[in-house]
């Protein structure tokens, strides 16, 4: 029978596209939690959905019985014979119930259980479409603004594109066209499952996979990516097939590749530099557009230190220090850039003070120095086997310039102290 119930029933599975029976179940939890509302929950209620009337029917089930202790549950033998000739002590007896009965307010909190239960089948339905989705890029609508956050329109579901992974310098309007990235996908309960961000490098290295066939083959691979969001980014990228150039596929002809992602991330300016295994010749591709004259390398402390001339310093640093902290994000190595200038001086007085340790010659000053030895207590605080191999001596040896060291840090520091003590002695000036 096609009742009113039923045709409601699927209309809503189409336009959700939710199961039938998943609704006809949700139907029938509704329908009993309203009538325990109203006949409360001693008894033993039931609802079952008949499919030849198109409706939930109720029924109270009561154990035949013949003394009656508790009228929730039981029913006397003549009673129940009443309803159903044939039945026996022990037996569970079905008694329809009139839904009718429920009331307003019973059939309101049906009407809630149903609401709540087909959000919940939407949400998991949700959930099932886009788990898989993570780290893709996905393109949707403005829909509106709560608190700050962007909610998203994706056709079959909302996501939400949080405040923090916003870029600063870009601004939407409503129906509005965005891309973004997916960065996690919940089951919360009251906010958008589908989390998306402008921000992540993820972003940055999916564009260019759907601009450049070339990453999207896996013949060029982007090797590791550093932004700073609306402003500048830097990709290194390798091939792995030697007649393809990884930094001019990526760029395109007239730079036309490149450009479609500058625009995507309205404006951002993009360097795309080669990698190399070499982690040397990998942080100088990294500095660029600067050009570098010396990299002094501190393995211990993954550290590096570029002289470039003075003319390219700036270029070096970047706009507020932003190219050599690109630079550090994209190699992971700690980036110390000096002008050819500034190392010459930091050289010389690096130089006089190295030049007190008396076990020293001028050559072993020269060859701390080459190794980032600039100060006296950067010797002392070094362990003798280093130093043995820098110089090229004995751990005896290398001991002894610890010890010479160490005096002649005494000695600066109290030439410092009577410094200051008879700058503090002098006369104001008049």
């Amino acid at each position: 029978m096609n009742s009113p119930l039923a045709r409601d029933l699927d209309q809503v599975a189409k336009e959700k596209n939710i199961p039938r029976d998943a609704l006809i179940e949700v139907l029938e939890q509704a329908m009993e939690a309203a009538a325990r509302k109203k006949y409360g929950m001693q008894k033993d209620l039931e609802s079952q959905w008949n499919e030849d009337l198109g409706e939930v029917e109720l029924f109270e089930f009561k154990t035949v019985s013949e003394e009656v202790e508790d009228d929730d549950i039981e029913i006397t033998v003549d009673d129940a014979r009443k309803l159903d000739p044939e039945c026996e002590i022990g037996d569970s007896l079905g008694i329809k119930l009139s839904v009718d009965d429920l009331g307003r307010i019973a059939a309101q909190t049906a009407k809630q259980v149903i609401i709540q239960k087909i959000r919940d089948a939407e949400r998991e339905m949700t959930f099932s479409e886009f788990k898989d989705r993570k780290g893709e890029i996905i393109t949707g609508i403005v829909r509106r603004f709560e608190k700050g956050n962007i909610i998203v329109d994706l056709g079959r579901a909302e996501a939400l594109l949080p405040k923090r992974e916003q870029v600063p310098t870009e601004t939407y309007r409503q129906g509005d066209r965005i891309q973004a990235y997916v960065v996690d996908i919940t089951r919360a309960t009251k906010t958008p499952q589908v989390i998306l961000s402008r921000t992540h490098p993820g972003l940055l290295m999916k564009l260019f996979e759907l601009e450049v066939p070339e990453v999207a083959e896996g013949i060029v691979r982007i090797e590791a990516c550093a932004r700073e969001p609306g402003h500048r980014a830097k990709i290194a990228v390798s091939s792995t097939d030697s007649d393809v150039d990884p930094v001019g596929a990526c760029v395109g002809m007239k730079g036309s590749r490149v450009q479609a992602v500058v625009a995507e991330l309205r404006g951002e300016a993009i360097d795309i530099i080669p990698f190399h295994n070499d982690p040397a010749r990998y942080v100088v591709n990294a500095i660029q557009p600067a050009h570098v004259l010396r990299v002094y390398i501190d393995e211990n402390a993954h550290k590096m230190e570029l002289i470039v001339p003075d003319d390219h310093y700036s270029k070096a640093i970047g706009r507020r220090g932003q190219n050599v902290r690109l630079a550090q994000h994209l190699t992971g190595w700690e980036v110390v850039v000096n002008s050819e200038t500034k190392h010459s001086e930091m050289n010389a007085a690096a130089r006089d003070e190295l030049s007190r340790i008396d076990a020293l010659e001028a050559e072993g000053v020269d060859y701390l120095i080459r190794h980032g030895f600039r100060t006296l207590s950067e010797v002392t605080d070094a362990e003798p086997y280093e130093l043995a191999g820098i110089l090229g001596c004995s751990d005896e040896d290398a001991e002894l310039v610890v010890s010479s060291a160490e005096r002649a840090l005494e000695g600066l520091i109290l030439e410092e102290a009577d410094r200051r003590k008879q700058a503090a002695d002098l006369p104001p000036e008049a």
